[in-house]
Parts: C-alpha cells; sequence; structure tokens
C-alpha cells in the first residue's frame, strides 16, 4: 500500500484531463451515454463559477486518481459538510492505497474547515467499492432514498 500519496488540487489547465477522468469514471459505471459534460461546462461550473473542487492523487507526477466535491449543509449539525460526488482510481493503480488515500485527504479537508461529516453514494451493483467503504468505517444510510429530477422534467416541473 502507497502511504506516500501526494495531492493537488487542480487548475484550470487541467480541465482536459478532469474531463477524461469523468469519462473513464462513466464507462466504468456503464454510463457513459450520460455524460454531457464537456470542458466549457467545467471551466464555468468548476473554475468561474466555483460550485465544485477536485483533486488529483498523484504517483510521481502522473494523475492517477481524482475526487470531485463540493460543500453540502447539515440543519440538523448546524454547519457544512463535504460532499464527495465522484473518487475514481485508474485500474491500473487500485489496489495501491490511492482511494483510501483520496478518502483521508479528503476527511482531513472537512475537519480543516469545521465541516461535520463526509457524505458520498455509491451505486447499489458495486459491490468491491462498498466492501472498500464498509472497510473503512462508513455506514450505509439504509432510510434515506435519494430523489432526482433532471433534464426535460425539472424544466417541465419548474413550469408548474
Amino acid at each position: 500500500m502507497n502511504t506516500d500519496i501526494n495531492f493537488r488540487y487542480v487548475e484550470r489547465k487541467d480541465v482536459a484531463l478532469i474531463l477524461q477522468f469523468i469519462k473513464e469514471l462513466a464507462e466504468y459505471e456503464h454510463m457513459s451515454d450520460e455524460v454531457v459534460a464537456n470542458e466549457e461546462l467545467l471551466k464555468e461550473w468548476i473554475f468561474d463559477k466555483q460550485k465544485a473542487e477536485v483533486i488529483f492523487a498523484l504517483e510521481g507526477q502522473k494523475e492517477v486518481g481524482f475526487a470531485l466535491f463540493f460543500h453540502n449543509f447539515s440543519t440538523f449539525l448546524g454547519r457544512a459538510g463535504l460532499y464527495l460526488e465522484d473518487l475514481f482510481v485508474r485500474p491500473e493503480y487500485r489496489g495501491r492505497g490511492y482511494g483510501k488515500g483520496i478518502l483521508k485527504k479528503l476527511a482531513s479537508i472537512a475537519i480543516e474547515r469545521g465541516c461535520g461529516r463526509l457524505e458520498w453514494c455509491c451505486l447499489d451493483w458495486n459491490q468491491p467499492s462498498i466492501d472498500f467503504y464498509l472497510s473503512l468505517g462508513a455506514q450505509p444510510l439504509s432510510d434515506w432514498t435519494i430523489y432526482r429530477i433532471a433534464g426535460e422534467k425539472l424544466l417541465d416541473f419548474a413550469k408548474k
């Protein structure tokens, strides 16, 4: 296991690489047809509007994994949390501690910022990831179901 993982926050010049990681993740999740993100959208939302942050996990100077995250808010805790939208480690680098390293880095960021928790979702079929998260002490929230309105349904609903 790699105990000396380096990280770096993305810069605007990294937008093509961010999109590449997103596409690799989508392929892994069998959701490539759902990716509509492009470099311009990522520049706007990550850099101009600053609605999300991205870090890379590095092996030497090579980016081998990434995490995209943003702040959410807990009314019960009365403070922000970090929500991990995506975590992906390239297949050839798995099993070397990068995933755990990324989560530990995010936990450190959450603590430094005074956040009350770190949360994420996982696809039900992704047993390797589920087993990994459980091994870290993460708890599934079985009493909660995620609901989503997106695309045309979102547009239609907003007009009602």
